[in-house]
């Protein structure tokens, strides 16, 4: 286990927040929160809703996430039952078998922003944030990686970056936030060709919702999910079909998650004011084992440095010894087709020699 100095400190500095933290979460758990009656939301009406994917297209660009595997023109992804992840903050799915001519369901799933969020309530760093214009954001700069939120979340929307070793951070819908900074609509509000998304005022948008339910009553389940599902969320639902069958929790109740991690959070800044020492004696021991750890590699690395010359020593002598031997052996044979070339060339000038003898005699008896 490797702690760098940084985080050991950020960790620590996160410890040193715990009364604060406390204080912030009991205030929350107790119904202190007067809420952001003016906050801002969107309308899901999913009878609109033709799941072209361009909500997604959108969020892609917005958040300059990584580009999916297959193209958001791709509509078959849409037979598969997909969940939000670090790279997508929002999906499309489909819900339903059409029979006789009914049309399928879809339901765009992200970020529901709760008004009382359990992400932040269940973060002892308060990287989570409800602002009170709707969105709830994040810090990555003070969280610690410990995934809390993703285990508060009822909806299942907090993601992780585990393939990124060196800062990985919890991803998930921002509500466009940066965008309404500058009076703009979020990116999915605003490329949806069908209005299936309104923006507006939370309570601007219950009026309408109302007003459909009133005008339709044929149509939609008389029920606007998220007015009040765990204290109310900033993202708002009308389906024609029960939400359990688009899926939407129906078990969840309207208690705000704070009120129900009362007793928990209340511990807190007892928990948090012993992370101080606790990590100082992690921090210790793995500076320990890191040190033990350095000092092997180097023996060991000295020691397979030796080895490698040695060995590398005993295949030069080797390879010279059978150099010699091989230099000897061609010497040899070269001194052996040199006699060899010189006898017979003597042969040869002998025999020459006998013939040019014999004729002159032969000439002097005549």
């Amino acid at each position: 286990m490797t702690i760098s100095r940084r985080k050991f400190l950020g960790w620590l500095g996160a410890a040193g927040l715990g009364t604060t933290v406390g204080s912030s979460a009991r205030a929350a758990a107790k119904g202190e929160f007067s809420g952001f009656p003016d906050s801002f939301g969107v309308l899901h009406d999913t009878s609109l809703c033709i799941g072209c994917r361009l909500c997604e297209k959108a969020c892609n660009e917005v958040n300059e996430l990584p580009k999916p595997d297959r193209p958001f023109d791709d509509l078959q992804v849409l037979e598969e039952r997909r969940r939000t992840s670090a790279g997508n903050y929002t999906v499309v799915n489909k819900y339903g078998t059409p029979a006789n001519g009914t049309p399928p369901i879809f339901r765009k799933n992200q970020c529901n922003h709760c008004l009382e969020p359990a992400c932040a309530s269940a973060c002892f760093v308060r990287a989570f944030t409800k602002t009170p214009k709707g969105p709830v954001t994040y810090d990555a700069s003070v969280c610690v990686g410990c995934r809390y939120c993703m285990i508060a979340c009822p909806f299942e929307i907090p993601t992780y970056e585990y393939d990124e070793a060196l800062s990985p951070r919890i991803q998930k819908c921002t509500l466009c936030a940066p965008r309404l900074e500058k009076g703009l609509l979020p990116g999915c509000v605003d490329i949806c060709p069908t209005e299936a998304l309104s923006f507006g005022i939370r309570e601007n948008l219950l009026k309408i919702a109302r007003e459909r339910i009133r005008k339709f009553p044929d149509r939609y389940v008389p029920h606007i999910y998220g007015e009040h599902e765990m204290g109310g969320t900033s993202w708002l639902y009308l389906s024609t079909e029960p939400f359990n069958e688009i899926g939407l929790r129906e078990d969840l109740g309207t208690t705000p998650a704070p009120t129900l991690t009362a007793g928990a959070l209340g511990s807190v800044p007892v928990i948090v004011g012993l992370w101080p020492v606790l990590l100082t004696g992690i921090y210790a021991i793995s500076k320990r084992k890191d040190k033990i750890a350095a000092e092997e590699q180097a023996g060991a690395v000295a020691l397979a440095a030796e080895q490698a010359r040695a060995e590398s020593k005993a295949e030069l002598d080797k390879a010279l010894e059978q150099a010699k031997k091989e230099q000897e052996a061609m010497v040899k044979m070269a001194v052996k087709k040199a006699l060899e070339e010189a006898e017979e060339k003597q042969k040869a000038e002998a025999e020459g020699d006998a013939g040019d003898s014999g004729p002159s005699e032969e000439t002097d008896k005549a």
